[in-house]
């Protein structure tokens, strides 16, 4: 019995390690897109591609309207909502609010540091690079700032992801798990979608700002697993 269980504890942490390295090839691979994209995009290499996706999503002949019926530009600027500061603000304090019934105090200040930093990198990292808006098509929705890359998307991926995957690792049951992860991968999905919906920004904007964000959760999540193991927040909880 004894001899099972030494067996059962180093599988568990074998496997561990397996998850930590493939968490950080994850976010490797995820920068690497990201450099090799900017480079195609500071360089003019994504131009055509950039301007035949963007032009699927106009209705034939009238390029100041997108496809669909009206009702859905109005959808497209609802969904686009889920990307910016306010909501994403209010959904980082929710899921503080889950942590702190949970009464896993350092993981509910986790959660703030993580996502809070994130939309701070987020802000300061677009700062980098100045590409135009994109000029085919009129704007469905305000915008202040530089094209690339997306900062709704970027910071929809910095949130969602990142909360998604702490508050995925806490949950009893793979299901839960599976089905909070989803989630937070469809509203991120759903929020770059939308910035090319409404002609605010080219298709590679969104994909670098999901590729940046998706980065910053895996790092959030190997940082929250080496806090776990010395007690600071709450350990992973595994069916």
């Amino acid at each position: 019995m004894r001899r099972r269980l030494i067996d059962l504890t180093l599988w568990v942490r074998r496997n561990a390690e397996l998850g930590t390295l493939l968490f950080t090839a994850a976010a490797i691979a995820a920068i690497w897109g990201f450099a090799e994209l900017a480079g195609e995009v500071v360089e003019g290499g994504t131009q055509s591609i950039d301007r035949s996706l963007l032009l699927l999503l106009r209705t034939p002949g009238d390029l100041t309207d997108p496809i669909g019926p009206p009702y859905l530009e109005e959808i497209g600027r609802d969904m686009t909502a889920l990307g910016g500061v306010a909501v994403l603000s209010l959904a980082t304090c929710v899921a503080a609010g889950f942590f702190a019934i949970l009464r896993s105090y350092g993981t509910m200040l986790y959660v703030f540091a993580a996502t809070g930093g994130g939309i701070v990198f987020s802000t300061v990292f677009k700062q980098l690079f100045d590409r135009a808006r994109p000029d085919l098509v009129p704007h469905g929705s305000m915008v202040y700032t530089a094209s690339f890359p997306s900062g709704h998307s970027m910071m929809a991926a910095v949130v969602y992801l990142t909360l998604g995957a702490l508050i995925a690792r806490v949950l009893p049951q793979r299901r839960l798990k599976v089905y909070v992860l989803s989630v937070a991968m469809l509203v991120t999905v759903v929020v770059g979608v939308s910035r090319v919906y409404l002609g605010v920004h080219w298709p590679t904007d969104v994909l670098a700002g999901w590729l940046v964000g998706a980065a910053w959760a895996i790092a959030c999540l190997l940082v929250a697993r080496h806090l776990a193991d010395r007690g600071h927040v709450a350990r992973e909880n595994a069916d």
